[in-house]
């Protein structure tokens, strides 16, 4: 079904690498206008501008998404190019691998700004115009982290599961209100993060060789395959579909 995001307005935080920038192009391309929010400031513009010649409408602003200045800024910045979002994709995020007891509070602090406090901090801003407008679809990234943990990652998985809650209750409190949010929970995914991710895992002596990756999720999970899921929870495809978890992880969490 062709054009499943016409005349919307999609903002997609991380919105300029990984699965993030598969998000934005498969946005555009099923007919949103995409507002793309990193803080890779060279990779969002190219990104921007490359959905631009194809015909699109894109805009880019640069934020630290931990930051409430940087948020608010940005998203008065793309509201202003494109008007105001309907769709809202919580992707950004990061992840520290690190044995527990070697973890600082300056870790802890920074990634849970990162993965946690940005969702608050977007869905905050966009969120009453969504209301004023009669409604609208967030969709937060979670992950397989959010129920099965991974050693080295103790951090990680607790922002995760943060995350998992986060839209849940985001739902629930704003159902009858027309607002709709999901979470999209990828396994491991062939991007710049999750190759990371595995290296990281690997040197600390977890075994996240391709033979134990076959048996858990059959391979690496493709960025477009988890914009794909994206794409279904922001669309009206799923307007029946609230408050729940997605995940694309071929029975990583099922076996």
């Amino acid at each position: 079904m062709p054009d499943r995001l016409k005349g919307k307005i999609a903002l997609v935080s991380g919105g300029a690498g990984g699965c993030g920038a598969a998000a934005t192009r498969l946005f555009a391309a099923e007919g949103a206008a995409v507002g793309i929010v990193d803080r890779d400031a060279a990779a969002g513009e190219g990104l921007a501008a490359e959905l631009r010649r194809q015909g699109h409408k894109a805009a880019f602003a640069a934020a630290d998404v931990s930051k409430a200045s940087d948020v608010n800024a940005a998203v008065e910045s793309i509201t202003m190019a494109l008007g105001s979002p309907n769709v809202l994709f919580n992707h950004a995020g990061t992840i520290v691998v690190k044995p527990f007891l070697e973890i600082t509070e300056s870790e802890w602090d920074w990634l849970m700004a990162v993965n946690v406090k940005s969702m608050y901090l977007m869905t905050k801003a966009v969120l009453p115009a969504m209301l004023a407008a009669g409604g609208g679809s967030i969709v937060c990234t979670s992950s397989i982290s959010a129920v099965a943990a991974t050693p080295l990652e103790v951090l990680y998985d607790t922002t995760k599961g943060a995350c998992h809650m986060f839209a849940r209750a985001i739902a629930v409190e704003f159902r009858d209100r027309g607002i709709r949010c999901n979470a999209v929970c990828p396994g491991f995914i062939r991007t710049a993060h999750g190759m990371r991710e595995v290296e990281q895992l690997t040197k600390g002596g977890v075994d996240a060789s391709e033979a134990t990756m076959a048996v858990q999720q059959g391979r690496m999970c493709e960025p477009e395959e988890v914009a794909r899921a994206a794409l279904f929870l922001a669309s009206d495809e799923s307007s029946f579909v609230n408050g729940t978890h997605l995940f694309v992880d071929n029975c990583f969490t099922a076996v």
